[in-house]
């Protein structure tokens, strides 16, 4: 199969493509938007010594990151919340010492507008990451972070993920005792410009032709490898493991062999750039492809396809380093022919059954 088709030489050929381009200004936007909101961010955690996020599908890979960030950046404790505590199991916890940060692209999901309310009469204070002003879990919220995406049309979230992930820079930054993020965030719309440029084509054909996919990462990039991982599999209709490192190396690593391609994305810095280094000797030893994203040179050497990642603090990294999956995701489905805008059996917003 050649490298190059019609239908991926023109960057811009779906919706999805088109929305992928407009991060560099939605991530702009958002970020002067949001700067101006912490002061009310500070003020609303006084007495509070803990975060719970609250999330579901791609809002809960952005959320895995916020909790990182949380515990390595503002030195805040943090966790995930089950939204079925409260639509289903309506359990009483005390959350007073608790603030719970819903995030929702939409705002309109009625699990989490529902785990919002209940969160409040547990007795925490509130914050809604949204795109949507106006949406029922902004208006609901003690503060209201809306993000700065523009209206999103393809169904598979690209720009209202990336500015989900600014908002929870900008929350953990308020909240942190030590040096801002507000130099490094102001990098960030010019670093996914430049990530833009990359030709993905390679690893769009390698991913298409591939029998089995895994996609791995760890640490700060854990949310950007199971996002990766979650996008092919809406986009592209293929059934695909995201993984952390650590749990990768705890069993599933005996079933990696011939014809598997592992997707590792990693830091180009931090404590955990050389383990990542490490394990694509290891994939490749059990007869696996390694398609690697960002990582150090030596990491990038020992793959056997590589996608630059953003020359960016790993404390900021993964709200630049989504980009190149999403693009080379964009068009291995248009390699499949799929339509990336329309994956089959999704819609906007996405509604878990529960008792109301």
């Amino acid at each position: 199969m050649s490298s190059t088709t019609p239908a991926t030489s023109d960057r811009t050929a779906t919706r999805m493509a088109a929305e992928i381009a407009e991060q560099p200004d939605a991530a702009r936007r958002t970020i002067e938007h949001l700067m101006a909101e912490q002061p009310r961010l500070r003020a609303l955690s006084e007495g509070r010594r803990r975060v719970l996020l609250v999330a579901r599908g791609s809002s809960d890979n952005a959320a895995i990151y916020g909790r990182y960030l949380l515990e390595v950046h503002a030195g805040i404790p943090g966790a995930l919340a089950a939204p079925s505590v409260a639509t289903h199991y309506r359990a009483s916890l005390d959350l007073g010492d608790s603030v719970v940060v819903s995030v929702s692209q939409s705002g309109a999901t009625a699990e989490i507008v529902e785990t919002q309310e209940w969160a409040r009469s547990c007795g925490a204070t509130t914050v809604a990451v949204t795109n949507v002003a106006g949406s029922p879990l902004a208006d609901a919220a003690d503060v209201a972070l809306v993000t700065q995406a523009g209206p999103e049309v393809a169904v598979p979230a690209t720009k209202t993920y990336l500015t989900q992930l600014v908002a929870l820079a900008v929350l953990a930054d308020a909240w942190a005792d030590g040096p801002s993020l507000a130099d490094d965030l102001a990098r960030v719309p010019d670093a996914v410009a430049g990530l833009l440029e990359a030709d993905v084509a390679p690893a769009a054909e390698a991913l298409a032709a591939a029998d089995r996919v895994v996609v791995s990462g760890r640490g700060l990039l854990l949310g950007t490898a199971l996002e990766t991982a979650l996008k092919m599999e809406e986009t592209c209709l293929r059934p695909v493991r995201g993984y952390s490192y650590a749990d990768l190396r705890h069993g599933p690593i005996s079933v990696v062999s011939e014809g598997l391609l592992a997707v590792l994305v990693a830091s180009a810095g931090g404590p955990l750039a050389e383990p990542m280094a490490d394990l694509v000797r290891d994939l490749q030893e059990r007869g696996a492809r390694v398609l690697g994203i960002g990582g150090t040179a030596d990491f990038a050497g020992r793959c056997d396809l590589h996608l630059a990642g953003p020359d960016l603090p790993e404390t900021v990294e993964p709200l630049a380093s989504i980009v190149p999956s999403q693009m080379m995701i964009e068009q291995m489905a248009r390699r499949l022919g799929l339509d990336p805008d329309n994956p089959r059996g999704l819609n906007k917003v996405t509604q878990t059954e529960f008792t109301s």
